[in-house]
């Protein structure tokens, strides 16, 4: 997080310990300039005054109070080396967070500085950066072994440490934000913070001073200036996720920052430098909303840079044992219930359900079935109903493979379960995907739509089984 200080000092030799105290290639230093009222200078946009004594004025309490009422307001430190005690706990019971001699020695006065950012830093995180109380994202999180999602993750490590701006695209629950937190942990930008937003769940008057922040006075109710989103994320990351329900004329903002790296906030004519990475994320299917005008082509092409398609659940079904267990191991902790496992039959019904939920639907039922159980295993009776029904259901191989008399072709019989797995998943998305195809006679979107998957997810599977849509047009099918 880059800290941006101001300072209001009397003397230049108090300046220089201050500086010396704050340097830290993190903050940002400004002084007061002498032509504008100070108080004025002071209820800006900061994270930290430091202001002499000397300069405070008579108002000075009434300052700190009002100050207090902001949204966000600064972390105050006074020097001065001649107040009396009551004066000093006055200042600091009017909010003033420290009342210092700047002639403090052996790194005192640095070492209060840090303390009192530090606590900063850390209410910010916590009303910014959303934390929940689970474990700190990894990108071990998504470690796999589904080769979907192994490619996927090939991909993933390459861009961790670039600047360029991500577009993360897939089905409601797959982990996109997850993703989003995992790739900034382990990035350079891993120091500075974490800004999530839901572009869809504000109003769009609400969501324009939300992400770009507002000046005195912009509209009704800006009883001071504000900081958005963007500028709060400097030196870190912004998370938009569902990007794509952006209004038009926010928009073309984005478009300004992904650009120039400058903000305009509202209400304002001097934009505003900013050093922050954007990743996007949507489930909607962009390259249709620029063609239907609802989105900007030239802002669709600046955020897909890089485009991560995060497979669903569907498609990386080896994996669901390893993540039931993982789960289980957490919501028993979680729950102070004593459930060690699952029974065959019940992981079976998981593993065939076709997870429209993708991860977050998986979560909440387990969560469910370890609360229902009162043994030391997850039975088929703790699930619901529709996913009961997936494990009654009759398997698909019969439709993939001719099969050898006794139900199974004998060159899956010599192959690891996992391997046997993948190949029987392989054939059956071939065949699937082939006649589905050849219904929609290759059109690319129509059969996305049917498959419920991604058009780009689409060609890679297509790629992969050498599928072209020419040859699945009216006269080319055989």
């Amino acid at each position: 997080m880059v800290v941006q200080v101001l300072l209001a000092l009397d003397r230049p030799e108090t300046e220089a310990l201050v500086r010396h105290a704050l340097a830290n290639p993190d903050m940002v230093l400004r002084r007061t300039m002498p032509d504008r009222p100070l108080w004025d200078q002071v209820r800006q946009t900061h994270d930290l005054v430091v202001i002499s004594h000397s300069l405070l004025g008579h108002a000075a309490l009434d300052g700190i109070r009002a100050l207090r009422l902001q949204s966000n307001p600064p972390s105050v430190v006074i020097l001065t080396d001649s107040m009396d005690p009551s004066e000093s706990a006055a200042f600091l019971a009017a909010g003033c967070n420290a009342v210092l001699d700047p002639s403090l020695v052996n790194g005192t006065l640095e070492q209060i500085f840090q303390s009192i950012l530090s606590r900063r830093r850390q209410e910010w995180e916590e009303e910014y950066a959303g934390r929940r109380g689970d474990s700190p994202p990894s990108l071990n999180d998504f470690t796999s072994c589904a080769p979907a999602m192994q490619n996927f993750m090939a991909m993933v490590r390459h861009v961790v440490d670039a600047d360029t701006s991500l577009l993360m695209l897939g089905e409601t629950g797959v982990g996109k934000e997850r993703l989003a937190r995992a790739i900034h942990a382990e990035s350079r930008r891993n120091r500075g913070p974490f800004v999530p937003i839901h572009c869809g769940a504000l109003p769009e008057t609400l969501l324009e001073s939300e992400l770009f922040g507002h000046e005195k006075g912009a509209f009704t109710g800006a009883t001071a200036s504000r900081r958005g989103l963007f500028e709060l994320a400097e030196g870190g990351t912004i998370f938009l996720d569902e990007v794509g329900d952006m209004p038009p004329h926010l928009q073309v903002k984005l478009l300004r920052f992904l650009q120039e790296h400058e903000v305009l906030r509202v209400g304002s004519e001097r934009p505003v430098r900013v050093d922050a990475r954007v990743m996007g994320a949507t489930n909607r299917d962009l390259p249709k909303e620029v063609e239907g005008g609802k989105f900007r082509e030239d802002l669709y092409f600046r955020l897909s840079v890089v485009t991560l398609t995060i497979p669903p659940l569907r498609e990386r079904r080896e994996e669901i044992p390893f993540l039931v267990q993982k789960l289980i191991n957490a919501f028993q902790s979680r729950l102070g219930r004593q459930v060690q496992g699952i029974n065959p039959d019940a992981l079976e019904a998981l593993i065939r359900y076709p997870w429209p939920g993708n991860i977050r639907e998986l979560m909440n039922n387990i969560e469910r079935a370890v609360l229902l159980c009162d043994e030391d295993r997850i039975a088929l009776a703790h699930l619901p109903e529709s996913i009961r029904k997936a494990q009654s259901a009759p398997p698909h191989v019969g439709h993939i493979h001719p099969c050898a008399p006794n139900g199974f072709p004998e060159e899956w019989m010599q192959k690891p379960l996992s391997e046997a797995s993948r190949d029987i998943l392989e054939r059956f998305e071939q065949t699937y995907l082939s006649t589905l195809l050849r219904t929609t006679h290759g059109r690319i979107g129509e059969t996305a739509r049917r498959a419920g998957i991604h058009p780009r997810s689409l060609y890679a599977k297509m790629k992969r089984y050498g599928l072209h849509k020419e040859d699945f047009r009216p006269g080319r099918c055989r």
